[in-house]
């Protein structure tokens, strides 16, 4: 039986599947008195310190393994322990309803948990996991039991789990862990940022497409690219699998032969192929080495992984490490982008009937502008290191630009005046994925030096339908011939002014679209970082004289469907003559 997932990290793999038990402890029903307050105080203080030595034991352990950033998702694990919040709540369970501790730890741990589970934004949602991971530790210590589980020693496995936690991944040993399966979760987990850094395949998202569970010594094949599971194939399944996975391997191989290539047409026109990441971490992934630098740096995931506001200092530390590990490659830092579907636990947004409308992105920045300055500063010495350019997102007027900019260059006085030395002006840009935005660029372009269009969000706001709400998602369209046409306007709008124009939405990265970009003139694109041999592989099959001629045909056509068509004949056409 195939099933549809996510996938959150590349390859193929193919064993028999081990269940992972689900953590299940039996705590005590009772009420203490007060004279056992004290002891139930210490004991909560014992089993923290353990944890947090068992913690650092840990990451020695499977240094080995792992880099320097991928270990500081168990630093993030410690924060918890410490975190000041989560310990004054448990004490008050202990101190004012007279439970012992491992009770007032699970209630905690299960309300924090649901708190962070019933925020809309995924990255936030994968947060409980860590508090459950952390919760779960400390309560092993408590209740004085190890949950243990024991997996194949001398045969790959495949693990499958409805949650994976960090912690339990690396226990596990990576030689004969070949896949990970896990039902909830998603791609940017820290389970999956740790399986991608291990190089194994893995699936998530699972939960709820299972017509019967799957069970221990099932064999099953998982494809982390495409997101697909077959349980118990067939032998004809078996047969296309391994007929799938030759040709994975050869594609990759083909792949890895234009690694060092130029992005270049047949006729010349050279393409810059960037990446996209949100995680520090990303940026040590192999496929990282195939991109021209970094188009887009989503920054708000380091405000987002944490539970309180990150201080400059840390985020000086984390832009300037990005830095240097690019050695002088291209560098576009978008500024915070929370608001919306994105939020965070230790600041109280208030709440809007239409939060996609409502305070977010730059609006929110110049509503806090100390919380902006902080970044600002920390952008700034970071410049110091090497090439940054600051990218506003959601920018919506000229005015929002301006101020934004003044912030800047007051931060970059101030910082020059404190230090003693001239700091050379950052680029600035914006994000184009507004549609005020898109009709504005020749007054916008006197304020910034480039532009990015974010079609994720552009694409919504021309249509008026949202992209994550499956009941309207065919009305959302990137070939509706409205989306082609601010598109053209955009670039064209951007070429005359003189002003770089890119693409950092999801559409950068789809080859079968890729003929629209270059036909409009666009030759700076920025996608997910496993995308990028891909693209480059089809830019050097392709004409720009072609691509244009083909989108000057495309403003005939009056339906999406006509779009696709001609952009699918086009392909089809390419590919025959390649």
């Amino acid at each position: 039986m195939r099933y549809h997932a996510i996938g959150a990290a590349p390859g193929i793999a193919y064993g028999r599947a081990f269940n992972l038990p689900q953590w299940e402890y039996e705590l005590p029903d009772r009420i203490i008195d007060a004279a056992q307050l004290g002891q139930e105080m210490q004991r909560l203080y014992e089993g923290i310190s353990i944890s947090k030595s068992e913690i650092e034991e840990l990451k020695q352990e499977i240094s080995p393994y792992f880099g320097e950033d991928e270990l500081r998702i168990f630093d993030a694990h410690i924060a918890i322990l410490e975190d000041p919040q989560f310990m004054k709540e448990v004490q008050n369970v202990i101190l004012q309803q007279y439970k012992v501790a491992e009770v007032a730890v699970k209630e905690v741990m299960d309300r924090f948990s649901r708190l962070f589970e019933q925020l809309e934004d995924q990255v936030m949602q994968d947060r409980s996991l860590d508090i459950r991971d952390v919760g779960n530790r400390l309560l092993k210590h408590l209740i004085g039991t190890m949950n243990v589980f024991e997996p194949p020693a001398d045969e790959p496995y495949i693990i499958v789990a409805r949650e994976l936690t960090p912690s339990q991944l690396a226990h596990l040993n990576p030689q004969n862990l070949i896949g990970i399966v896990i039902m909830a979760s998603s791609a940017n987990s820290h389970t999956a940022i740790m399986a991608r850094a291990l190089g194994i395949p893995c699936v998530v998202g699972l939960e709820g497409e299972l017509l019967a569970p799957i069970e221990d010594g099932d064999q099953i094949i998982i494809d982390g690219d495409r997101g697909l599971i077959d349980v118990n194939p067939d032998e004809e399944t078996l047969a296309k699998y391994e007929q799938e996975r030759e040709e994975y391997r050869r594609e990759q191989l083909r792949l890895s032969t234009i690694s060092d290539l130029p992005a270049s047409t047949i006729d010349g026109v050279q393409v810059k192929l960037l990446a996209n990441i949100g995680f520090n971490l990303e940026i040590k992934s192999a496929n990282i080495r195939h991109a021209e630098g970094i188009g887009l740096y989503r920054t708000e995931f380091e405000y987002m992984d944490r539970s309180t506001w990150p201080t400059e200092e840390q985020l000086y530390e984390t832009y300037r490490s990005m830095i240097e590990r690019l050695q002088g490659r291209p560098f576009v830092i978008r500024t915070l982008d929370i608001g919306a579907d994105k939020r965070l636990p230790y600041f109280d947004l208030p709440d809007e009937d239409n939060p996609s409308l409502g305070l977010r992105a730059i609006r929110f920045s110049l509503a806090y502008p100390e919380i902006f300055r902080t970044q600002l500063r920390a952008i700034v010495r970071a410049s110091l290191h090497g090439p940054i350019k600051v990218m506003y997102p959601f920018i919506a007027s000229v005015e929002e630009v301006r101020e934004a900019n003044r912030l800047l260059d007051e931060v970059r006085t101030q910082l020059a005046a404190q230090l003693g030395r001239e700091i050379p002006p950052l680029k600035t840009g914006i994000m184009v994925e507004i549609p005020a935005a898109g009709t504005i660029i020749d007054l916008l372009a006197d304020e910034v030096e480039f532009f990015s269009i974010g079609t994720n969000d552009l694409v919504q706001y021309i249509l008026a339908a949202d992209r994550m709400n499956t009941r309207v998602s065919p009305v959302y369209d990137p070939y509706h011939p409205a989306v082609i046409r601010v598109f053209r306007q955009i670039a064209e709008a951007a070429q005359q002014a003189g002003k770089t124009v890119s693409v950092c939405g999801e559409l950068a990265g789809v080859p079968d679209y890729l003929p629209v970009w270059l036909g409009l003139g666009i030759t700076r694109l920025s996608m997910a970082p496993p995308a990028i041999l891909t693209v480059k592989k089809r830019v050097r099959s392709l004409s720009a004289d072609r691509c244009r001629e083909l989108v000057r045909d495309l403003f005939t056509c009056k339906t999406s469907e006509e779009i696709k068509a001609k952009i699918a004949e086009f392909n089809r056409l390419i590919e025959w003559e390649s």
